[in-house]
């Protein structure tokens, strides 16, 4: 962008333009907040985005990790006092993260996140890098998410943990084969193995007739977390975490969807149109 164009409202509107070309579930939760906790939002969606574009950007893995770098010091700039480096989303980022308080340490988590996105080929995770991925790329922005909304007690804490692995399962189960071509594959080793995917070529690992039990247990994991988050909320802080639960409920209806399309189906891609997204954000 063009220096001219650094001023708050011109850099909202780029910000905006992120958020509504990704054409995501966030925008139809996110969008009835009150302006200044609907902008924050958006800016912390606009980090994310830009971090998960450099994973999946073609450069050679050393350039996607000086890239992720320099966004690391651009959020150790923003809470040492300092200018961010030239870039329109850390510059207001920087007056984001003083108003609600939001913990430096989540946005370094993301990054972290993002880095164990930056190998080469296929190779299956344990069950725990996995759950240390969902917590870094998800439950991070979980918890920046509910200090934004103004709860932040042991409750939802341990909601927005729980919350955003289920979204993030739901996510790899959704984006099976379209990761799988991008050479990445989240189903756990111990599930592959479990179900008798063990020695064979990973290229093969989509087309064994076994895959569908590998996702299956992988639906169940997200049940359980989905389950886990609906237990912690409250009456208390019920009002504030709106937004989030109509997350849940429109993610938790794509996992249904996928259950009934059947496991071993990894094409096509399940979505779910404007209008039943709108639908289930205004009936949360």
């Amino acid at each position: 962008m063009p220096k001219t164009a650094y001023d708050t409202a011109k850099i909202g509107i780029y910000i905006n333009d992120i958020v509504k070309a990704s054409s995501s579930s966030f925008y139809w939760a996110m969008r009835l907040l009150p302006k200044h906790k609907k902008d924050a939002m958006f800016a912390v969606y606009a980090f994310c985005r830009q971090i998960d574009d450099i994973a999946d950007e073609p450069a050679p893995i050393e350039v996607k990790k000086q890239r992720l770098n320099d966004w690391a010091i651009a959020i150790n700039d923003i809470y040492a006092g300092k200018e961010p480096a030239y870039n329109p989303v850390a510059l207001y980022l920087k007056d984001v993260c003083k108003e609600f308080s939001l913990p430096k340490e989540e946005f370094l988590e993301l990054i972290r996140g993002m880095e164990m996105d930056t190998h080469d080929g296929l190779n299956p995770p344990s069950l725990d890098m996995l759950r240390l991925y969902c917590r870094r790329v998800a439950g991070a922005v979980g918890v920046l998410s509910i200090h934004i909304f103004g709860a932040v007690d042991d409750k939802s804490q341990r909601f927005a943990i729980a919350l955003g692995e289920a979204l993030q399962l739901t996510n790899i189960l959704r984006d099976t084969k379209e990761d799988f071509d991008m050479g990445r594959i989240y189903l756990p080793k111990e599930l592959l193995l479990s179900s008798g995917i063990g020695d064979i070529l990973p290229t093969e690992m989509l087309s064994h007739p076994a895959i569908g039990k590998v996702r299956e247990k992988l639906a169940d994991m997200a049940e359980l977390r989905y389950t886990e988050a609906k237990m912690l909320i409250t009456p208390e802080n019920q009002k504030a975490l709106h937004p989030a639960i109509m997350m849940m409920n429109i993610y938790h209806k794509i996992l249904d969807k996928m259950r009934k399309q059947g496991w071993e189906k990894t094409s096509p891609k399940v979505r779910l149109n404007k209008m039943h997204m709108l639908w289930l954000a205004l009936r949360s």
